[in-house]
């Protein structure tokens, strides 16, 4: 049997796995890391323009904004950070490896508002501004001591030019500071005028300093003194020269993550990755065989591939992209699944090894095609609606499914053919788990549509019975911190601690087995639960994650949640119902979709696992998995349909479950396989994803055969 085009298909798939392998080696310096492995924060700000009157400055504040900010941030030292306007008003930063958080917020969120105001001397101003302030005066502190000054300013930051660090005799820091040519003028006019009288220097509000003038100051250059410690006046002297922020910025999201935590989540993934693939190249290779030798082979070629592929596009590899890349691996066999059933279909009918091998993987194409467009119809709608690692999760598995059709359809049948047409391959043995099946699955259908029910209302008695408190921070806001610590803790006594501090609205987490907490709360607490810590554990923990997002973006969050999973069903409903040619398909794929992610839903509110973006990524991705096995029987019972035309339809959806058992079995076998290897070895932070897809495959594996077939059945009915 001649072989058309066999070596062309062999110089593709050879380019393809040296591209793959230079793009992807050596990985360190291919594949960007993201802050949630790298360590780093990730940083939403909100630009306050509400007390800009001028349009025109309000319209271009976040654009100077981010100049300012880009400037402070190169003298912090950071490589290679990210400094981006979002919209109008936000501004998007990432700084990697920066693990100092309180001094990085400080630095990039002062507004650094320098002003010189004249301090009111006279007796009676002062005495009559006791009573009622006026419109030209403002009382403020200065240590212990209350001050009357002018409330305009009689010069402001905005006439600096440089600003440094200096020293006096005693060793103390002070910040001198150079006026520009219009600045010394008017600071030297100020000066002349004021002789004998205090000017206090104002810095956000407080007051610093309130030194008398002694004598004119003409030389353009002055000192801020206030107590200094030598890294305080270094940050403040670098705020002042890098310019003052055009208005208030306020953290709407935070995302930080200690170099711990990052290492500790490369490391599980890492893990968990090997022994997933290993055990479902172990399957595979038990179960089929030589072909499964050959599966095994197109899953590593399918890791490099998607390796590559991050690395030619320049994504970032995420944690959710790692248990991407994971899932990926598991749901790659399926074509190949796919494919070797159809063989063995065409070996039992007797047919050439070389006949059933070609028309193996003719008849397989649709069914892989169909169920790899709708998983991509999820994927896609996860990377448009996604934010920062859910987009990695998204690409991941978008190259994941490009690359394991391609491994399916292309690599492995190259190498079939090649062993074929060199014949050194005769048979094509394979193990089998049912060998005639003949299950009556539209039977139990009335029991199945019972059980379902019950769950969805047990979940739906959670749903109202939680709450708002079913939501994890990406939804409601609030701040998320975790504390590792070298031995076990007593949470009483750090609650103790935290209350003494000021800190008792937060709610505190336990992970014994780690010696790790959790510490959440609706407000910023770093600080107070820094200090509460300090007293008791200092040098005996370390930090490692901050999450904070604020109550506007959790609203929005939420609202781009349900635009993913609203878009994405639809997708999946009109190209179901374009394909198979009737509504009542698609209509009754679409309800077995909704039954699985339901059914997911509620076992998450029975085991008390909070819903977050990465459960949204998790329900996306059972979307994509339930229509996936849904199609591949759909497509068998539009197959059915012409050969056994004079059969019944509920005869024909039985017949075509069954010839789809086996696959149907093994693949859910293979993809379980490797969400229980994410589930025991991932990181703890991936705990509630890789449990909402154990349960979600699960279900979707009953819902293809005992709910999804048999619906169309009644819609038929109807």
């Amino acid at each position: 049997m001649m072989y058309k085009n066999l070596g062309l298909k062999t110089t593709l798939v050879l380019v393809a796995l040296i591209l793959s392998i230079i793009l992807a080696f050596p990985l360190k310096d291919k594949i960007n890391l993201g802050l949630d492995l790298e360590g780093g924060m990730h940083l939403v700000y909100k630009v306050d323009v509400s007390r800009l009157k001028d349009k025109t400055d309000a319209k271009g504040a976040a654009e100077r904004a981010v100049e300012i900010i880009r400037n402070r941030i190169d003298e912090l030292g950071v490589k290679e950070p990210i400094i981006q306007p979002q919209g109008v008003d936000r501004i998007l930063i990432q700084l990697p490896g920066v693990v100092d958080r309180e001094r990085a917020l400080s630095i990039i969120g002062r507004t650094a508002l320098l002003e010189f105001k004249l301090v009111e001397d006279d007796p009676e101003a002062i005495t009559k501004n006791k009573e009622a302030l006026d419109s030209e005066h403002e009382f403020k502190d200065l240590e212990e001591k209350r001050l009357l000054l002018k409330k305009e300013a009689s010069l402001t930051g905005g006439a600096l030019t440089d600003a440094q660090v200096g020293f006096d005799s005693l060793g103390l820091s002070y910040v001198l500071v150079k006026f520009n040519s219009e600045g010394s003028k008017s600071f030297a006019k100020l000066t002349e005028a004021s002789v004998g009288k205090r000017l206090a220097i104002v810095l956000d509000g407080k007051v610093k300093s309130a030194p008398v003038i002694r004598e004119p100051i003409l030389s353009g250059q002055a000192q801020i003194t206030g107590n200094f410690s030598p890294s305080e006046a270094k940050d403040l002297s670098l705020v002042l020269r890098s310019g003052a922020l055009p208005c208030p910025l306020y953290i709407e999201e935070e995302r930080t993550v200690g170099p711990l935590l990052g290492a500790d989540s490369i490391r599980r993934g890492i893990r968990a990755t090997f022994v997933g693939a290993c055990g479902v190249a172990l399957f595979m290779a038990v179960y089929y065989l030589f072909a499964g030798l050959i599966t095994v082979l197109a899953l590593v070629f399918n890791l490099l591939l998607i390796l590559g592929g991050l690395s030619l596009l320049g994504s970032t590899l995420t944690l959710p992209g790692i248990a991407g890349i994971i899932l990926t691996l598991g749901m790659a066999v399926d074509a190949n699944v796919l494919i070797y059933e159809r063989i063995r279909e065409e070996l039992t009918l007797k047919k050439p090894l070389g006949l059933a091998v070609r028309l193996g993987y003719e008849k397989a194409f649709k069914t892989i095609l169909d169920s790899n467009v709708t998983t991509l119809i999820a994927a896609l709608f996860l990377f448009i609606f996604g934010t920062g690692p859910i987009k990695g999760f998204g690409i991941t598995l978008i190259l994941g499914i490009v690359a394991s059709m391609f491994t399916a359809l292309v690599f492995t049948r190259v190498i079939f053919e090649f062993l074929l047409s060199r014949r050194l391959i005769k048979n094509l043995k394979m193990l089998r788990i049912v060998r005639v099946p003949n299950f009556n699955f539209i039977g139990k259908i009335k029991l199945c549509l019972f059980i379902s029910v019950a769950f969805i209302v047990a979940g739906g008695f959670y749903f109202v019975k939680g709450g708002e408190s079913i939501y994890g921070i990406d939804f409601t806001g609030g701040q998320v911190q975790e504390y590792k610590f070298k031995q076990a803790v007593n949470l009483e006594e750090i609650r103790a601690s935290l209350v003494n501090q000021g800190a008792d609205d937060v709610v505190i987490y336990n992970f014994v087995s780690q010696n790790t907490i959790a510490i959440k709360s609706s407000e910023d607490r770093y600080s107070l639960v820094k200090a509460a810590l300090d007293q008791n554990y200092k040098g005996e923990y370390e930090l490692l994650r901050v999450e904070k997002v604020g109550p506007v973006v959790g609203k929005l969050l939420r609202r781009k949640a349900i635009f993913a999973l609203v878009f994405a069903i639809l997708g999946i409903l009109l190209y179901t119902t374009l394909r198979f040619k009737h509504f009542d398909f698609g209509i009754a794929a679409v309800v077995a979709l909704f039954h699985d992610v339901i059914i997911a839903f509620s076992f998450l509110l029975f085991f008390s696992y909070k819903i977050d973006l990465l459960i949204v990524t998790a329900f996306l991705t059972i979307a994509g998995y339930s229509i996936n096995d849904t199609i591949v029987v759909y497509d068998r019972i539009r197959e059915l349909s012409v050969q056994m035309s004079k059969e019944k339809l509920p005869q024909i959806i039985n017949a075509a479950l069954n010839r789809t058992l086996s696959r149907t079995l093994i693949t859910s076998l293979t993809t379980i396989l490797v969400v229980v290897s994410l589930f025991i070895l991932g990181s703890q932070n991936l705990k509630g994803l890789s449990f909402c897809l154990l349960v979600g495959f699960i279900v979707g594996t009953y819902s293809s055969i005992y709910i999804a077939s048999p619906l169309v059945i009644l819609l038929r009915k109807k």
